[in-house]
């Protein structure tokens, strides 16, 4: 099922990607940014609906000047001490978050509608593949309605997030590594879809269903 992942997000299409047990033990639809449109943001709120985010290489985040979250917090604590008690320190699954800032392109109008948060996905990956990082202040707008996520330097080989997962799925694709990610959830259990219901998901709507595991041998062999 890795050959129709890498051939199905080569082509634009949604990947279900679920990372393992000993982790969040979650699906996420992906897709590469570079492809979305407002059809694709509306079938991730709608068939997904988790949070929808744009996953960034760790080279173009580094290009872009852009920081983590927590490390905005940090800068910032000394003035509002509030922030240096909110550190997540204690996240379950994982050491540390990916969570970055959040845009909207400057185009856009509340920046929220399908077509907007389209546009600012899809900009962000132009902008990244074109080198005009220079150009980010300019093209678009903080706070905003897209969640922006930094990969790990070295994606996989130092966390394996479904960040780092959909981006090393990018690379072997050899695709433009800016990515979207959704978490499936179920309405009926208000919990994480679970493994066997994302599966049919896939069956039904003819989508590949990757182990991440199987992203991370590959990327891992590849990268040798």
């Amino acid at each position: 099922m890795l050959k129709k992942g890498i051939e199905s997000i080569k082509n634009g299409e949604f990947v279900l990607v679920y990372d393992n047990d000993d982790r969040e033990s979650e699906v996420d639809m992906i897709i590469g940014a570079e492809f979305v449109t407002g059809i694709q943001v509306a079938i991730m709120r709608q068939d997904a609906g988790g949070l929808i985010c744009t996953c960034i290489h760790p080279d173009f985040c580094d290009k872009l000047a852009i920081p983590y979250m927590t490390e905005i917090m940090n800068v910032a604590k000394d003035k509002f001490p509030v922030l240096g008690k909110l550190t997540p320190n204690d996240i379950p699954y994982d050491e540390r978050s990916s969570f970055s800032i959040w845009v909207n392109n400057r185009k856009t109008f509340t920046g929220i509608t399908d077509n907007d948060r389209a546009l600012t996905i899809s900009s962000i990956a132009q902008l990244c593949e074109q080198g005009k990082f220079d150009q980010f202040g300019n093209e678009f707008r903080s706070p905003g309605h897209v969640s922006l996520l930094r990969g790990a330097n070295g994606l996989i080989k130092n966390r394996q997030g479904h960040t780092e997962l959909s981006l090393s799925l990018a690379e072997i694709a050899d695709i433009t590594p800016v990515t979207v990610v959704c978490e499936m959830m179920d309405g009926k259990t208000q919990e994480a879809r679970s493994i066997e219901n994302a599966e049919l998901y896939a069956k039904e709507h003819d989508l590949a269903f990757v182990n991440g595991n199987k992203i991370i041998d590959e990327y891992l062999k590849n990268s040798k």
